[in-house]
């Protein structure tokens, strides 16, 4: 696991052991930047469900301003904190629950969602960032899910753009009123 590119391409990123956290494949990560590619410059981003942080990092790497990871494992924050250090950059870490955090109302411009895939949160986080409204205009959520997990359609002035598969994996973008990446 590594970042791809920007100002800390080709560092690895520590794994974390047993099978608690799924990171992301390489594949996936590569479909997620190659999508959202020229909308990070400058941007704020929440890697919601952190783990070893690498989609946040991979953002801080192409140029975003600043990103919020959460995660309800110490472990996984410890390792967030861990890999940020590695790669020169510099987060926001927090430990506690997504739909805690989210309640607390802050927006962001990108939005990674990656919750373990059988811990039924899919639904709940959607519609808690559709009712507090953390997207802001034009800012775009990125769930990432097993391929056969149905997701929700959300509340205007959020809607679903697409979904695609990658293998046993998928992708499925959510946006608020004007950006459109169909």
């Amino acid at each position: 696991m590594r970042v791809i590119t920007g100002i800390a391409g080709g560092r690895k990123l520590k794994s974390p052991e047993g099978e608690a956290v799924r990171p992301t494949t390489d594949q996936v990560k590569q479909a997620i930047f190659n999508i959202l590619q020229f909308d990070l410059e400058g941007r704020r981003i929440l890697d919601l469900f952190g783990g070893t942080g690498q989609l946040g990092i991979e953002a801080l790497s192409r140029g975003a301003r600043e990103a919020v990871f959460t995660d309800s494992s110490r472990t996984s924050v410890q390792l967030i904190r861990e890999n940020l250090k590695r790669c020169g950059l510099e987060g926001k870490v927090l430990q506690t629950d997504a739909l805690a955090y989210l309640a607390r109302g802050e927006k962001f411009d990108v939005i990674f969602i990656d919750p373990p895939y059988d811990g039924g949160l899919y639904q709940a986080v959607l519609e808690r960032i559709n009712a507090v409204d953390n997207l802001n205009e034009g800012g775009i959520i990125v769930c990432e899910a097993r391929a056969g997990t149905e997701l929700p359609e959300l509340a205007p002035p959020y809607r679903k753009l697409r979904e695609k598969r990658y293998g046993n994996v998928k992708i499925c973008l959510y946006g608020k009123n004007e950006k459109a990446y169909e």
